[in-house]
């Protein structure tokens, strides 16, 4: 059975459902379960060790495919030993594990931020047990009480963090904004440059759409995606985790069976095709795109990396400026290596040297929180 694109118009205007020649109407069709996202509201009154209630605001951060691949051990009173979850890597598209260690410097800046919040100094010790594997520690994290620890402003906007992925409203990027992110960017060695000009906006464009057609039609890469798409609100439910798909559109090619892995990894099936358009759509509506570059790629950089990076995405959220990252055309895998050397090119990024984020910047409405797994769930010790 298929939908036509006629069928698809009516569910997405008015929650019209054609099942068996009849007409349904299903309010609020496969929404995203509460349960998924209990966790923007930050610590449980339950919660009374400070470092869980930091914690609690961490798990928050932005990280590759909403994986959430972090760890804690908390074994030992007053620190906390940050891991990086074996079983929530990306080999194929992040063979070097950049991207999440990346995500794993969000993690500790929002960290710090929670931790001042409840009067306590967070000292970050990053890999005390020698160079990073997968069985030794990313950071030690020491809390000392601190009661006139500040707070910093960017705090309030955790819980407002969002990354839009889809499309961005037609205007351009308020250079009174511009400016302000400019201005407020505080990681000096890992240089914020920001685009908006037309005709350098395209070439970027055309680079992120490139990356982004050549992750999907490679099949490998592809699929590591599709492992972690989360089908329906059942589905986002169960795992809180991933690449939430919802809403009355999903719910009726699931139910016609043309939303399932196999359907979504073969191109020219309407789920592979929708799953296209959504994507290519919110690039092509970009404006605006901004880039965090390093003279060098140790793992260290990757943290301060995606420290800089969070506190960039607070503060563009405290002005009403919406962000998504880009990661495909950065990727580290050999059938991306033009196309790497082609975006590297166009930033200005000299011969060894990293581009480490690009991103979108613009407008959009709140597209609602993603999916966070229960704080238990991270707990190792």
């Amino acid at each position: 059975m298929t939908i036509s694109r006629k069928t698809f118009l009516r569910i997405l205007g008015g929650g019209l459902v054609v099942a068996a020649g009849a007409a349904v109407t299903v309010p609020r069709l496969d929404a995203m379960p509460a349960a998924a996202i209990e966790g923007w509201r930050g610590p449980g009154p339950e919660e009374d060790d400070p470092r869980r209630r930091a914690l609690a605001w961490a798990l928050l951060a932005p990280n590759p495919h909403n994986l959430q691949s972090w760890t804690v051990d908390l074994s030992r009173p007053g620190t906390i030993l940050l891991h990086v979850d074996a079983a929530r890597l990306l080999p194929e598209t992040d063979p070097f594990s950049r991207q999440i260690l990346i995500g794993h410097g969000c993690f500790l800046e929002i960290l710090a931020m929670a931790a001042a919040a409840e009067g306590y100094r967070a000292e970050v010790e990053l890999f005390p047990d020698g160079s990073w594997t997968l069985a030794r520690p990313v950071a030690r994290v020491v809390f000392t009480r601190q009661p006139d620890a500040a707070i910093d402003p960017l705090f309030a906007e955790v819980p407002r963090r969002r990354t839009v992925k889809g499309r961005f409203e037609a205007r351009a990027l308020d250079p009174a904004h511009k400016a302000a992110l400019l201005a407020g960017y505080r990681a000096a060695v890992l240089p914020l440059s920001i685009a908006d000009e037309a005709g350098k906006v395209d070439r970027l464009r055309a680079l992120a759409i490139a990356g982004s057609e050549l992750e999907m039609n490679t099949a490998r890469t592809h699929k590591e995606s599709i492992a972690v798409a989360r089908i329906g609100a059942a589905e986002i439910a169960a795992h809180r985790d991933g690449i939430s798909l919802k809403g009355p559109m999903i719910w009726a090619l699931r139910n016609a069976g043309q939303m399932t892995p196999e359907k979504a990894m073969t191109p020219g099936t309407m789920a592979w095709n929708g799953g296209r358009d959504y994507a290519l759509s919110g690039y092509a509506s970009a404006r605006a795109f901004g880039w965090i570059a390093s003279s060098d790629n140790t793992r260290a950089t990757q943290i301060a990396v995606g420290r800089a990076y969070v506190r960039l995405q607070l503060a563009a959220t405290a002005l009403g400026v919406a962000m998504q990252p880009h990661s495909q055309t950065l990727q580290e895998y050999p059938e991306m290596n033009e196309l790497r050397a082609a975006i590297q090119r166009e930033t200005g990024i000299p011969t060894g040297a990293t581009l480490q984020m690009f991103f979108r910047l613009g407008y959009a409405g709140d597209p609602g929180p993603s999916p966070r797994r229960a704080l238990k769930s991270f707990v190792t010790v």
